[in-house]
Formats: structure tokens, C-alpha cells, sequence
């Protein structure tokens, strides 16, 4: 009798949970399809579109869409201050700074760096241009990498912290001014800044411009298609959250305007064509027929820090899987975490913060932020919140020596992800660490 009376209140007490506890047991597991989220949560959005609301109320907000986009055509001078611009020369120091070798950098390629950016010109060319393939935004004017400590759990390869972002094939971009050598320029897109070698852009007069963000626009909403020019070269492959400039359509397909060339600093212009089986000219619903497509997408590709790799990290996953539909949203997860209806989730204890997401999340169209990281809300599974996002993995320690069990790729799993792991993180994890939600749609 005593022993029924304590698995009676073992089952009593345990159901007020608002979390669903995975086996307790600890686990030696090596690789992550291992992982009981992996291996037990779809990883499939059709899964959660049942979760979907059919709500097209933020039709506004996708009308602004193009307006953001092309923004950096409609300034005269940068708007950020030099102040604001700088700053990866004063954050990164010989310190704790490695180069491609593994070794210190030392002074002298700092020394080097400074110089060759010639901030003494800033905002002094501000010209309006497109880029001409996808590329690389740079915090300093080199390919070479900065990393941190090889040696340290999450640094070394591949994280090079002068990899600011990418920027997609034909994107409007200002160009501030020259490095030293002209050999790079800094340049504006619509959702971040930094240095891109000089051959990757052409300038664009003010009558190209008008017509290229006035005609109609299609939004790519397939991966890794090959686009062609007129005469069948190759230009570039499909990346959601590329658009172009419609000239002319027909039953099967889209001719649009492209440049992947230039003589002097005059663009040459070509016409591609492409199907409409990977692109569209309508802003899409976000809706339980389109969202899982798009979501597959995006997937295609792995997680590459700062766009790495013509890859995707966690919030440059989100932002062109949004594209499609007209939600426009900045670059980094912190600056992401602002959009919409922000609710703080700060100083809740875990069960609180369940208990507000569940009653208050929109399923994919709310995020969820802890500094460093930005996942989207999908629903639930056997009572269990449900994120997608683009990880590079789980933090582990054993012995007070921090570890990294690798994914490097998009994920649907709880906010509990590896708890099984015998080397758990527990301080690192992500439940305990999401500090805000916000409602993009909102």
C-alpha cells in the first residue's frame, strides 16, 4: 500500500508539469543522430502547419516590404555616424586574436587594417549600386579570418568574426567609399554594412535605379536553381530571399533583369529567364500550403556563421525564410528579437516562461531570444514547445571543461535540446536562457 501511495503522487504530482521530462537517463552520445529530439520530434514542417492561423491581418506589414528593401537607393548619405561604423576596430585587438595559421595576429595586421580602410573617406563616394554575385560582408578589409582561441569549445574554425554577413546576388547596396588600395569598398545593404571587394558591385545610374525598383518584383522560393544570362552563361543559383525586376512574363515563366558584369563602372545588363516554378511574383500567405515549403528550403543549407559558405546561421535563416512574404527583418538575432510585439520573458523561472509562450505565441510568427541565438516558435509536441532554427550545436561540460556536440544544421527540437547528454550544459541551455518572445506579425 505504501509503495502504490508513492507512485500515486509520483503520477499526481508530476502531470502539473508544463514540461514534458524526456528519459532521465544520461547518455554517452557522440553524434546527433543520436539525439532524442532528432530522433523523436518530426523534422518536417508539415508536421506543425496544423499549428498554422490562416491570418493575413499584417497585410500592411508586407507592404513595406519593398520599401525596406530598397532603402539604401533612397539615401543621399550613410546614417550611420563614423562612430557607429568603427567598431570592429576597437572590439577586435591583438588580444586573444588568431589568424588563419591558429597562431596570434600581431599588431601589424591590425595597423595594416586601419590603415587600408581609409575611414578618413567615409561617406565621401556615396554612390548606389548592385551587388553582382552573393558576397561577403566584411568587419575589416581582408579574406584573412580572425578567430578567437582554437583551443576554446566554439571558436577556431569556422567562426571568423570579421564575417559580418552576406548579401544576395543583385541586392541594392550604398557604397560610403574606397579602401586605401581600392581594392575593397564599405558599402550599405538594407540590413547591414561592412567591406566587399571592389569587383563584386557595379554602380548604377539614377534611370536604372527608378526602373529596377519600380517595375514588379518576383521573390525566389527555391534553393539552388542555376540562373542563366541571355546567352545561356551561368550567373548564379537561386537563394530564398533573392528578388528581381520583372520585364515581361508568360504562362510558364518570368524574364527579369540581371548583372553579374561590368566594363568600367557601367553595369551590363542581361535578361534572365526563370520558371515559375521557383519564384514568385505575389507577396505568398503565410499559410499551412506555403509555410512548410519555404521552411524546406531553407533547410537545404547548413549552418554557416555569418552566412559562411553561402550557408545560413540562425538569423539569417529566418530572415530570408520570411522574405517570400513580404516580412521584412534585420540581420542579427538581437535586432530581430525587436520586431513585432515584444514580450519580456525576463527573470521568469522555467515553468512561467512555458506557461507564456504557450498562452501567447503565434505559431511561426513569434520569436524566441536568448543573447546570441534567435529560434521560431512551431508549436507543441506531446506538450513539449517546438522551435526551428539553425544550430551549430549543444554546449556540453564534463569536468568544468566546456564541449560542443555539433549539428551544424536546421532543427525542430524542444528548448530542452540534449538534456539526455551525459555532459549536459545546464547554465547553457536554451530554455533557461530566452530572456523575450516578439510577434513579427504584430
Amino acid at each position: 500500500m505504501r509503495y502504490f501511495f508513492i507512485i500515486f503522487s509520483i503520477l499526481l504530482f508530476g502531470g502539473c508539469s508544463l514540461y514534458v521530462s524526456k528519459p532521465e537517463l544520461k547518455k554517452s552520445i557522440s553524434k546527433p543522430s543520436e539525439i532524442y529530439d532528432l530522433t523523436t520530434i518530426p523534422q518536417d514542417a508539415t508536421y506543425f502547419s496544423k499549428f498554422i492561423e490562416n491570418n493575413n491581418s499584417f497585410y500592411e506589414i508586407q507592404q513595406k516590404y519593398s520599401s525596406k528593401y530598397f532603402s539604401v537607393w533612397n539615401m543621399d548619405k550613410p546614417r550611420e555616424s563614423i562612430e557607429s561604423i568603427i567598431w570592429p576596430f576597437i572590439v577586435f585587438t591583438p588580444k586573444r586574436s588568431y589568424g588563419e595559421n591558429l597562431q596570434p595576429l600581431e599588431q601589424g595586421f591590425f595597423d595594416e587594417m586601419i590603415e587600408s580602410a581609409s575611414f578618413e573617406d567615409y561617406a565621401t563616394l556615396n554612390k548606389k549600386g548592385l551587388t553582382l554575385r552573393e558576397v561577403d560582408l566584411r568587419a575589416f578589409p581582408t579574406i584573412r579570418p580572425l578567430l578567437k582561441d582554437p583551443s576554446l569549445a566554439g571558436e577556431g574554425f569556422p567562426f571568423d568574426y570579421l564575417q559580418n554577413s552576406t548579401v544576395h546576388a543583385n541586392s541594392p547596396i550604398f557604397i560610403s567609399h574606397y579602401s586605401k588600395n581600392r581594392d575593397w569598398a564599405y558599402i550599405f545593404s538594407s540590413f547591414a554594412s561592412g567591406w566587399i571587394k571592389a569587383n563584386e558591385f557595379v554602380i548604377l545610374e539614377e534611370d536604372d535605379r527608378d526602373f529596377w525598383q519600380n517595375a514588379e518584383q518576383i521573390y525566389i522560393i527555391k534553393e539552388g536553381v542555376a540562373i542563366y544570362d541571355a546567352e545561356r552563361d551561368f550567373l548564379y543559383k537561386s537563394k530564398i530571399g533573392m528578388s528581381f525586376a520583372v520585364v515581361s512574363e508568360d504562362e510558364i515563366s518570368y524574364k527579369v533583369l540581371t548583372v553579374a558584369s561590368h566594363i568600367g563602372t557601367r553595369a551590363i545588363y542581361s535578361t534572365s529567364i526563370i520558371s515559375k516554378e521557383i519564384a514568385t511574383k505575389e507577396v505568398m500567405r503565410l499559410n499551412v500550403n506555403n509555410l512548410p515549403n519555404i521552411v524546406k528550403e531553407v533547410s537545404k543549407t547548413n549552418y554557416g556563421w555569418g552566412g559562411m559558405y553561402e550557408q545560413r546561421d540562425c538569423s539569417s535563416m529566418l530572415r530570408d525564410m520570411f522574405a517570400p512574404f513580404g516580412i521584412w527583418l534585420p540581420r542579427n538575432s538581437y535586432q530581430q528579437s525587436r520586431v513585432g510585439r515584444v514580450i519580456s520573458l525576463k527573470d521568469m523561472n522555467e515553468d512561467e516562461k512555458i506557461r507564456v509562450i504557450k498562452e501567447k505565441a503565434v505559431p511561426f510568427q513569434t520569436l524566441l531570444y536568448k543573447k546570441g541565438h534567435i529560434v521560431l516558435y512551431v508549436g507543441t509536441y506531446n506538450e513539449n514547445i517546438v522551435v526551428f532554427h539553425n544550430t551549430w550545436g549543444i554546449k556540453t561540460k564534463k569536468d568544468g571543461v566546456e564541449g560542443r556536440l555539433v549539428i551544424g544544421r536546421a532543427i525542430f527540437s524542444t528548448l530542452k535540446l540534449g538534456e539526455e547528454l551525459q555532459s549536459y550544459d545546464n547554465d547553457s541551455e536554451l530554455l533557461k536562457n530566452i530572456i523575450s518572445m516578439n510577434i513579427i506579425t504584430e
